[in-house]
């Protein structure tokens, strides 16, 4: 082996960050709270694909989940309510050279953030989106939520919720330039895991809904689909999750699907007697933001150190 190849190796080696510096400080999530798996999994990719963590970002709106850029030992912004989609595009706009994250939750997605959702969902700017599902209102405690299920009785819904709830996945697979879309839950890690890496590598706009338990107020809400193994339904694909023979002796409910099969996608996407987990759709091919929008005008760094110098210069002494 030469001494070149060999440095490199070594390099390589010492390049790797451990997990453990992607970690800033204890999360303060209730116990067993599905966002603590997320969060791991989510460590666990920035370690595996090593990323540096002054060129990763983390974005959140307001909520349980929002809390999570205060978990990752990288740039971080928790921003408003609703308001974490056109945040992440500003930075992916000025700096594309940066891996971007999107943290959300079920009300801050699909209700106040509703209507900036749908339009990143057209843009298809290169991020990864990852909205955490627990049907309720959680960090305001326990009010009825756009995807609660109907009948759950909440804080703002004594009665029982009389409105059936926002699928956000047919949703999104019903947004024009939808390009990846995917379903995923806490309790099944080696899936978690595969799904976002998977959403990572996409470039464009990657959706990743997470059904996430709630063990304070809703603890009841996915515990059917946890014990019964039937109530899953895993997608498999050569493009899509890689189902391990221990998974497959456990949920024995699976298809081949093809994600480019926008059709069948949404027939998946609107199951109610499973849970469908897996890549629903990808289309790698769908328009970026970034490669018809002004692509020879994009803030490099190089171009952002200019403007910056031509700024300070204005205030030499």
């Amino acid at each position: 082996m030469s001494s070149a190849t060999t440095d490199r190796l070594l390099k390589s080696d010492t390049d790797r960050l451990p997990i453990e510096d992607y970690q800033r400080c204890d999360p303060r999530w209730c116990t067993g709270c599905g966002n603590n798996a997320i969060l791991t999994a989510v460590q666990k990719l920035c370690r595996d694909e090593r990323l540096p963590r002054e060129k990763t970002v983390f974005v959140s709106g307001i909520g349980c989940s929002s809390r999570f850029p205060h978990y990752m030992n990288t740039y971080g912004f928790h921003s408003l309510h609703g308001r974490a989609l056109p945040i992440a595009e500003g930075i992916k706009m000025r700096r594309p050279d940066l891996h971007v994250f999107v943290n959300t939750g079920d009300g801050d997605c699909c209700s106040i953030g509703t209507a900036h959702w749908i339009h990143a969902i057209r843009y298809n700017m290169d991020m990864t989106v990852l909205m955490h599902d627990n049907n309720i209102y959680g960090l305001t405690k326990m009010q009825t939520s756009p995807t609660s299920p109907l009948g759950l009785i909440s804080n703002t819904s004594p009665r029982g919720t009389q409105l059936q709830p926002i699928n956000p996945l047919s949703v999104t697979l019903g947004v024009a330039n939808a390009s990846f879309v995917a379903q995923a839950v806490d309790w099944i890690p080696d899936l978690l895991y595969q799904t976002i890496s998977r959403a990572f590598h996409h470039k464009g706009f990657s959706f990743v809904r997470i059904l996430q338990r709630c063990p304070e107020y809703v603890p009841v809400l996915f515990e059917e689909a946890v014990k019964d193994p039937s109530k899953i339904l895993l997608l498999s694909h050569e493009n899509g999750l890689k189902i391990s023979a221990d998974l497959s002796k456990v949920y024995r409910n699976q298809e081949k699907h093809d994600p480019s099969n926008a059709d069948r996608a949404r027939e998946i996407a609107a199951m109610t007697d499973r849970i469908p987990i897996g890549i629903l759709y990808h289309n790698p091919d769908a328009p970026r933001h970034e490669d018809v929008e002004y692509p020879d005008k994009l803030g490099t760094p190089q171009m952002i150190k200019t403007v910056l110098n031509e700024e300070f210069d204005k205030f030499t002494i």
